[in-house]
């Protein structure tokens, strides 16, 4: 008898105990405090004044309060994914899978949960019912019967009030109070399909969604109001930059880049050297830095009209990078955070 042969016999036996064994609520699971955690997968990094705050896999956050040298675990009320964090100075807010919201206001030191995929479900139904509209109503039912399984993957607060969430399955949601209460957006975006939404970014009154299938949407009204705009680019935008003097870049599969000089209304490309998928697209300092999917950094020119790789140190592949107070570039990805030693200095 092979190992194979083994190996199926072994799971088998073991299907009915595991079948038997209770899942894990992990929206009401704590996170689990341990040294290994700082070395877990990590989604996404930002900064808090001088603090640096990562997330990631199980409901990980970390701190360094010393430009990324070295790491403490917090403590946070769930244990489920989270795959983007924000701060505006030490108000902060990290959203994640189970249509989980995070709130912090001391630096991330210690978080609350403002909202979870069960009641973003019964919000979504109570607004599709107030709405009328059979289509809409049909599919928050079957949210609210899914239950919290709705994946949060970007947000974007302009200020300590105002904030957007956005997520897979077309999922929107805004508040105007800090994430006290929250309200859907999903009525006022044109997307029928319900393809998701992958990255979100505001600059003064413009708010900028992109998702799946080249889908890209732009309010000009703080988020009133939405209009679908066409792009040259039919593949999944993962994520967006939006610039106050009306620049804005959308990046995505297969490492396509995008860039617009008129508020999103029109587009051209941006010559990238490696077609790799980017992950995650950001200014950091004056510099525009993008990291695609097989961990390397890129660097965009003056202009934006082209993107140039920065060599980084070997390593597990990056999934995003922030500037440290220091000026020193830190990433994170499948082994934690780590500083980045580049020729790229990111203060200036």
């Amino acid at each position: 008898m092979n190992r194979t042969t083994w190996l199926a016999l072994g799971l088998a036996a073991l299907a009915p105990s595991l079948m038997a064994a209770p899942a894990v609520d992990v929206l009401n699971t704590p996170a689990v405090l341990a040294p290994q955690a700082l070395h877990g997968v990590m989604q996404a990094i930002t900064g808090s004044g001088d603090r640096l705050v990562a997330v990631g896999e199980r409901g990980t956050v970390v701190l360094s309060d010393d430009n990324g040298a070295h790491w403490r675990q917090a403590a946070t009320p769930v244990s489920t994914t989270l795959t983007a964090v924000q701060f505006i100075d030490r108000q902060g807010w990290a959203v994640g899978h189970g249509g989980v919201v995070l709130h912090s206001t001391d630096g991330g030191e210690h978080w609350q949960r403002q909202l979870d995929g069960r009641q973003l479900a019964a919000m979504e139904l109570s607004a599709a019912q107030a709405a009328g509209d059979e289509h809409r109503l049909a599919a928050a039912r079957q949210g609210v019967t899914d239950g919290a399984d709705k994946p949060l993957l970007a947000l974007s607060f302009s200020d300590a009030n105002n904030g957007v969430v956005v997520g897979a399955y077309g999922l929107a949601i805004i508040t105007r109070d800090g994430g006290q209460t929250w309200s859907s957006l999903m009525g006022r975006i044109p997307n029928p399909q319900g393809l998701h939404l992958y990255a979100v970014a505001q600059a003064g009154a413009h708010l900028y969604i992109a998702g799946e299938q080249g889908l890209f949407l732009r309010s000009l009204d703080h988020g009133e109001h939405f209009e679908a705009i066409s792009t040259p680019y039919e593949g999944s935008y993962f994520s967006v930059v939006a610039q106050a003097d009306g620049t804005v870049l959308i990046a995505g599969l297969r490492g396509k880049v995008l860039r617009s000089s008129d508020e999103g209304q029109t587009f051209a490309a941006v010559d990238n050297p490696m077609p790799v998928s980017i992950n995650d697209m950001r200014i950091v300092g004056r510099q525009l830095l993008l990291v695609n999917q097989a961990g390397g950094l890129l660097q965009a020119s003056a202009d934006r009209s082209r993107l140039v790789p920065i060599e980084i140190p070997p390593g597990a592949p990056l999934t995003a990078v922030t500037q440290a107070a220091d000026g020193a570039l830190v990433g994170v990805g499948f082994a934690g955070p780590v500083r980045l030693t580049t020729s790229l200095n990111a203060a200036e």
